[in-house]
């Protein structure tokens, strides 16, 4: 049977050796447990969108995808295998946070100094680009209101070239992507400073197809917990600043639907 995995949250262009040799030591750990269809090569974006038709794929073997999904539009597609561990800053264990940044000459303080700005959003399905945002500002909100402006950028990229270059106010990008970007790809951070961060929750999970079985899934978490201690894949792993993997339950990241359910209560569903 064909078998399909992708990597797609932090395949960043610099990274793509890295991300390729992972995955082959990731595979290899597989096929060692039975999944002789491992593919060779990851299933990469052709353009936006592409990871949604992925994960929905039910002849995915292994994927990488945000929170948010996982508990809203993926619940019933994607099943969760475990959590990785990153070395990134302001990372805690299985545990994440987004980095609020701001242009390096913005008057802004606080979080309240950016009242009726304009924040740039990666998408609406996110956890790092706007639910955190959301739970982080919703206190502050007076009538449903506090933004002026929302653009969708579809990318963090985006979002913080928007921010950047003035055309934003603020946007908010997951630790993980921000620390890879400094180590990588600095100069994209340019022109740009950290605010302040948002509350965590679990890290972005490594998942499979919903109708896996438990021993399949068992199996797919003996290979990741391989790979991550494999010697030979140890520059591979620094170089993407993976750790280790955590197994989780589920129930885990229903914390990012309370963090949603806590801003809707509070009189602030959305980012304006």
């Amino acid at each position: 049977m064909a078998m399909l995995a992708s990597l797609p949250m932090y395949d960043l262009e610099p990274l793509r050796p890295a991300t390729d040799a992972w995955w082959s030591g990731i595979a290899a750990a597989l096929r060692r447990r039975g999944f002789g269809g491992a593919p060779e090569t990851l299933a990469r974006e052709g353009g936006f969108g592409d990871r949604f038709a992925q994960w929905a794929d039910p002849d995915l073997l292994l994927s990488q995808t945000c929170g948010y999904p996982l508990t809203h539009d993926f619940a019933d597609k994607l099943r969760l295998v475990a959590t990785p561990l990153y070395r990134a800053e302001h990372c805690a264990g299985p545990r994440y946070c987004s980095v609020v940044v701001v242009g390096k000459e913005h008057r802004a303080i606080t979080i309240d100094d950016l009242r009726g700005g304009h924040v740039a959003v990666n998408g609406f399905d996110s956890q790092s680009g706007f639910n955190s945002l959301r739970a982080l500002v919703a206190p502050l909100a007076q009538g449903g209101r506090f933004f002026g402006k929302v653009s969708e950028t579809g990318r963090h990229a985006a979002s913080l070239a928007m921010v950047a270059a003035g055309k934003a106010d603020v946007c908010a990008i997951d630790c993980v992507s921000h620390g890879l970007w400094r180590r990588h790809m600095p100069e994209l951070l340019t022109g740009t400073r950290v605010l302040t961060v948002t509350a965590r929750a679990p890290s972005l999970p490594y998942v499979t197809h919903a109708g896996r079985s438990d021993a399949e899934v068992a199996s797919m978490r003996a290979a990741l917990v391989e790979a991550a201690a494999d010697p030979a894949l140890s520059e591979v792993r620094d170089r993407l600043l993976i750790a280790g993997f955590e197994t989780l339950s589920r129930a885990a990241y229903d914390e990012i639907d309370a963090m949603e359910a806590d801003a809707i209560a509070a009189g602030y569903p959305e980012l304006a």
